[in-house]
């Protein structure tokens, strides 16, 4: 069976897809299924020219607005792209992103369609500031759900709270089916050590979303209370300087560290102690579960993904959004507490062994396969 992980833009980001779909090729490689990975290169724009158009409800209603309209231009040269660039057939499509998603089943009306839906865009959006829910960006980038529900053959989503998230925007969202992210353990090498001062670290993209404004409240509110400590902070994006001069002004700039982008993360965690992220929404949070998979104790918001994956007080701890107190709180129980902090960070790597292993993901992923496309001794 030829299968085809087609991606929005290649997998060169730390965390969620990039994280798992070239494991996931190399997997099924060996198994004797080949699997070749398509995305759409950065420096392709404004190339496509063909006109869009989705069978569930009319974009001409939306054209016009700046968002959509570079939506559907991504769209087109999606399009273009994958004209110029596939020449071969495959027996499934398995996307990753809705404009992949939807390319490929306009291109390849007769190939099985998978579509896993990772994460909300709109959502994302809407917490960075940059679209205002209800409004017509939000209309239309919720009408594309609709629209994947009609044209994938299967959808696929990392949580039970991103799908009752879908729930207001597809028709049966029961038939959403839930294959938590996974990840190749090999890739993970936890180091026993013991740092003079707790280490805390932080992988994200540095946007209003992923709540490091909060982040940086709670460290200044525990310096406050007397606890040493460093926040590591790698990762990059539109709000460094203004995260950057919120240190400065809470009197943190000499307790944190801002990395950048690094392209594998994994192999830097385990020297630390405490991974802490308190996200204003999270379909999945695929960073949690390789901080745990690193031994770290886990610190999170109650929102999405992550409390699907932290059972406060075993394995992490959650907390609120928006509250940097109870952030400072949480903070404060690991910081203090070492055998504490070791017997969580236990616990989380324990679960993430069980629950995010890359082999499940590929044992759920070969049955939806094979379910929508049966090879030909298990058709007869």
């Amino acid at each position: 069976m030829n299968i085809l992980q087609a991606l929005f833009f290649p997998p060169e980001q730390p965390g969620g897809v990039s994280s798992m779909v070239p494991y996931i090729q190399e997997r099924f490689n060996k198994l004797g299924w080949p699997m070749e990975l398509f995305s759409l290169p950065r420096r392709v724009r404004g190339k496509g020219q063909e006109p869009v158009a989705f069978e569930t409800f009319d974009i001409t209603n939306y054209e016009g607005n700046p968002i959509v309209d570079k939506y559907l231009q991504t769209y087109r040269d999606y399009v273009w792209w994958t004209k110029l660039r596939i020449k071969k057939s495959y027996d499934i499509i398995h996307a990753h992103h809705p404009i992949s998603a939807l390319v490929m089943k306009q291109l390849y009306p007769d190939t099985p369609l998978v579509m896993t839906i990772h994460s909300s865009f709109e959502r994302e959006l809407i917490l960075n500031g940059k679209i205002i829910e209800g409004g017509m960006e939000h209309r239309f980038l919720t009408a594309i759900y609709g629209e994947l529900e009609a044209k994938a053959d299967r959808i696929l989503t990392p949580s039970e709270s991103f799908r009752s998230y879908l729930k207001p925007y597809v028709k049966d969202a029961d038939r959403i089916q839930i294959i938590p992210n996974g990840f190749d353990e090999k890739r993970f090498k936890p180091i026993s050590h013991e740092n003079a001062v707790v280490q805390l670290i932080t992988v994200c993209r540095l946007v209003p979303a992923k709540g490091l404004d909060v982040l940086l409240h709670a460290c200044a509110e525990l310096k406050a209370r007397g606890h040493n400590f460093v926040l590591h902070i790698i990762g990059d994006g539109p709000s460094r300087q203004e995260l950057e001069q919120l240190a400065i002004e809470l009197n943190l700039y000499d307790d944190i560290i801002f990395y950048g982008y690094m392209l594998h993360p994994e192999e830097f965690m385990p020297f630390f102690d405490v991974f802490v992220l308190p996200s204003r929404a999270e379909a999945f949070g695929s960073v949690f579960a390789e901080a745990a998979l690193c031994w770290l104790a886990l610190i999170g918001t109650n929102v999405g993904g992550i409390a699907e994956q932290i059972d406060d007080g075993v394995n992490g701890l959650l907390v609120e959004p928006e509250n940097p107190t109870a952030l400072c709180n949480a903070l404060e129980k690991v910081v203090s507490d070492q055998d504490y902090r070791y017997n969580m960070a236990r616990a989380a790597w324990n679960k993430a062994k069980k629950v995010y292993s890359l082999q499940r993901v590929i044992a759920q992923l070969k049955q939806v396969y094979t379910e929508i496309q049966p090879e030909p001794e298990a058709a007869e």
